[in-house]
């Protein structure tokens, strides 16, 4: 829980400062955000 609530974070930080940052490093940033978000859920998933 605590992973989802830091990327939900480091998602927030992210999109506040796309406005600032040329679209590419956005695009690396969300990259990374969305790995680990997935290997979040495949560690959850088995788990269970």
């Amino acid at each position: 829980m605590l992973f989802i609530v830091a990327a939900l974070l480091l998602l927030g930080v992210v999109i506040g400062t796309a406005a600032h940052v040329p679209l590419p490093v956005t695009l690396v940033a969300a990259a990374v955000i969305g790995a680990w978000l997935l290997v979040f859920a495949l560690r959850e998933r088995q788990h269970r």
